[in-house]
């Protein structure tokens, strides 16, 4: 069975690989099945409390996770000037002292033009989570806000148009734009899932990374944005949008 919720992004998408460093990173293009988790998991630490919310996280984390992707996406990228912890200390009648130091970072955000669609998939009945899709209100970086614009329902099948993020590559190379999506592995405990904890997350056992091909192509670019629209079933436009 699959629940299926339909959003909409009300403010710029941004989600850098979990290989990109702090200053610099190009934006993910979908927020990764990790982000849902956390996004899930954060939902249910408010509504069920904490002590529920660890009971129900190993259902969380081995979800099936789709997406169809919004029909749009505007990717800007830009320099920005931002504040780092300092390293070494300066004396304080110097001009720049203080506890940061000034610098900049490169950082790309995505306008996502349409609705989109977000599909799970557990291996037993989960009454709980139209609740929690419900009061999902971000994905990717906190700020990321997303409204609801369709009310959860369940299906036998995964419909059309969905990409299943939770399977890698494998045969056919669709066409498409690779993208490298994280995913919560078999060993990621909610200790390692909670932020509040001292327990270290390591990639490629607890936090794993797929290829993924979404159905998106650029069409027009530029030094300061590139336009992705999604693709067709059968890469074919149909009359009415050309």
């Amino acid at each position: 069975m699959w629940w299926i919720a339909e959003y909409e992004a009300v403010t710029l998408f941004s989600l850098k690989m979990s290989s990109a460093t702090a200053s610099g990173g190009k934006t993910l293009l979908v927020p990764t099945p990790y982000a849902v988790k956390m996004a899930l998991l954060d939902v249910a630490c408010r509504l069920m409390g904490v002590k529920q919310a660890e009971q129900v996280w190993p259902q969380i984390r081995d979800l099936q996770v789709a997406l169809q992707p919004a029909a749009r996406a505007v990717v800007t990228n830009l320099f920005q000037k931002v504040l780092r912890p300092r390293r070494n200390p300066i004396p304080f009648d110097e001009p720049e002292a203080g506890p940061f130091q000034k610098t900049i970072g490169y950082r790309e955000y995505a306008f996502l033009e349409g609705a989109f669609g977000v599909a799970l998939s557990g291996t037993q009945d989960l009454p709980w989570l139209t609740d929690l899709l419900l009061n999902l209100n971000y994905l990717g970086k906190r700020g990321g806000f997303v409204q609801m614009v369709r009310l959860p329902e369940t299906v036998e099948a995964l419909p059309p148009g969905f990409t299943l993020l939770t399977t890698g590559i494998a045969g056919a190379f669709p066409l498409g734009t690779l993208q490298m999506l994280d995913d919560c592995g078999p060993t990621l405990t909610f200790e390692k899932a909670n932020i509040y904890s001292h327990a270290k997350v390591s990639l490629g056992k607890d936090r794993i990374t797929r290829q993924v091909i979404l159905p998106y192509r650029p069409i027009k670019s530029s030094r300061s944005f590139t336009l992705y629209e999604k693709i067709e079933e059968r890469g074919e436009r149909t009359e009415e949008q050309i």
